[in-house]
């Protein structure tokens, strides 16, 4: 058996004993190794195997099975500029959390400084995005080589999986050649120079039991308290909130929420100035990091309110540098909340729904918000949404109602667009009931290559909706979509594109359908079998006014409350 052989093998094998079972592969020459070794633990039941041959949206498909299922995926590829692609999903898996193992096969040394092809500076290249890299030794025929090479991959997966931060993690493995098995070698009894057997009865090399077990708390103080649940811990803030008598919002509005306290228009009600200036709360519980909303950014920076953040690490958000307590969880509260303050927020959420209701109502159909509002209503009983970042993730959280028992993903550790499409079809693969996605055109666009899948690739139960409005329909909502701005708008933030997205989804051979009435929307989102696209097409130019008109039906049905 030849190093490289030898190597790949024992590195697959004891991937599988640390419980990672899906594998992203991306084709290539020097992760021969590891692809032949994959392949083969795969047609052995022994992982899933994923074969994607556009690297970015590959490391996105990973982190989507990662994030679904909050355990280490991880994803492979050759040396060069395949390692590169894998950038855009690294720092998504950094912010957001997700263990992710990242292996890049690599030239050895003595090719790197002799102008080899495909040969780029691999060492640390993911930067401190990593939780942990390291770049193996060469494989050699002598001892010790397999106690090293499954010791290194135990460091990776502890180091992904966390002590309390999750996270992605790099090895960076050069091979020689010959990166095939020897003709003698194809059944995988060739001879090594010592046992490569791993530990009796499928044990991992390295065992790191209770590794961090005890975390540290917040301990709220305040009768008059909110609780803010982010990209995290929806569940959990629904259930202390309901135990403990706190209002709770979350950033992706009534999905996940749960309770007699939950507040599905959060949202706009933090938005509201004359409702917030009565209803300040003392201190804000905030779980994950707050990353959609200008007004709940301004509710932590406030002087006045006491920030008590559950965070798993020491990067924590403080947009004023004033938070007062960091911690992995929430303790009890040190008094009772105070009955009538969670009233008054009961009374102006039920005031703020009925005033977005009746507004949408009014409205011709479709917009984002309404047709937000439609596929949220229409989720199956355990449905996974993915939600895009940009408008998407604003609408589902301004029009949705509450769906506890609704999952949702979002990318939300630097927000933004990469990989998308990707993430959705990896967060599906892995989740058993019916899956949505609710992405804007241009994230849709940005990874459409996500769609490519081959023959022999699985295909999730996946119903992706498209909310077309023909460029960057978010930039409406900003400074740069004020009438002022009008000159240079449509140019350089409009970007109009006028691409033909059921003439591309042919293409990868993924059935479309454009929906032009909201009867045709509810037929199109009943859930079937496969992979779909269904497309509803907005004129952002209406974007901008509609916000307004809602913000002010939401101040006047909660302002004298």
């Amino acid at each position: 058996m030849n190093p490289s052989t030898a190597q790949a093998r024992v590195i697959v094998d004891e991937l599988v004993r640390n419980t990672v079972s899906h594998v992203v592969l991306c084709p290539g020459s020097r992760n021969a190794p590891l692809s032949i070794a994959l392949y083969d633990a795969a047609a052995a039941g022994r992982l899933k195997l994923h074969v994607r041959i556009d690297e970015r949206g590959a490391a996105f498909l990973a982190l989507g099975i990662a994030a679904r299922t909050g355990r280490p995926s991880a994803v492979v590829c050759t040396s060069g500029t395949a390692a590169a692609n894998f950038h855009p999903a690294v720092l998504e898996a950094d912010r957001a959390g997700v263990p992710l193992i990242v292996l890049t096969a690599d030239r050895p040394p003595e090719l790197r400084s002799a102008g080899a092809s495909q040969v780029i500076d691999q060492y640390q290249l993911y930067g401190d995005a990593v939780r942990y890299f390291d770049e193996l030794a060469v494989a050699e025929r002598r001892a010790g080589q397999n106690s090293y090479w499954r010791s290194q991959i135990c460091r990776a997966w502890n180091a992904a999986y966390g002590e309390w931060r999750s996270g992605p993690v790099h090895l960076n493995i050069p091979f020689r050649e010959p990166l095939v098995p020897d003709l003698d070698d194809s059944a995988g009894a060739g001879e090594w120079y010592e046992s490569t057997e791993g530990r009796a009865d499928g044990e991992r090399w390295t065992e790191l039991p209770d590794f961090g077990a005890l975390p540290s708390f917040v301990v709220p103080s305040a009768r008059h308290g909110l609780v803010i649940a982010c990209d995290t811990g929806v569940q959990a803030a629904s259930e202390w909130a309901e135990q403990h008598g706190w209002p709770v919002v979350s950033e992706t509005g009534g999905l996940g929420l749960s309770g007699s306290t939950a507040i599905s228009s959060g949202a706009w009600l933090l938005g509201v100035e004359e409702f917030i200036s009565r209803h300040k709360p003392e201190q804000v519980l905030c779980l994950g990091r707050p990353t959609v909303f200008r007004q709940v950014q301004k509710v932590l920076s406030d002087p006045a309110v006491e920030v008590l953040l559950v965070r798993p690490d020491s990067d924590w958000p403080a947009p004023a540098h004033n938070v007062r307590q960091v911690g992995q969880w929430f303790a009890e509260p040190t008094k009772p909340a105070d009955p009538e303050w969670l009233a008054g927020w009961q009374r102006a959420d039920a005031a703020a729904a009925a005033a977005v209701s009746r507004a949408l109502a009014e409205e011709p159909w479709p917009s984002g918000l309404s047709v937000a509002s439609e596929l949220v209503d229409a989720l199956p009983q355990g449905a996974l949404l993915v939600v895009g970042s940009s408008n998407p993730t604003r609408d589902v959280a301004l029009a949705g109602t509450l769906r506890p028992d609704v999952l949702v993903h979002r990318n939300r550790g630097v927000a933004g667009i990469d990989g998308t499409v990707s993430t959705a079809i990896g967060a599906a693969t892995v989740h058993r009931a019916p899956s949505y996605a609710l992405l804007g055109d241009l994230t849709f666009l940005h990874d459409a290559s996500g769609l490519l899948t081959g023959p022999a690739e699985q295909r999730p139960d996946l119903t992706i909706v498209v909310l077309n409005d023909d460029g960057g329909g978010i930039f409406s909502l900003l400074e740069q979509g004020a009438p002022e701005h009008a000159d240079s708008f449509e140019r350089v933030f409009g970007t109009p594109h006028g691409a033909d997205l059921g003439a591309l989804c042919a293409g990868y051979r993924v059935p479309h359908v454009v929906a032009t009435s909201v009867s045709e929307f509810r037929a199109a989102l009943k859930p079937a079998p496969g992979l779909r696209v269904v497309e509803v097409r907005v004129d952002r130019s209406r974007h901008r006014d509609l916000h307004a008109r809602l913000r002010k039906a939401v101040a006047s049905a909660v302002g004298n409350g």
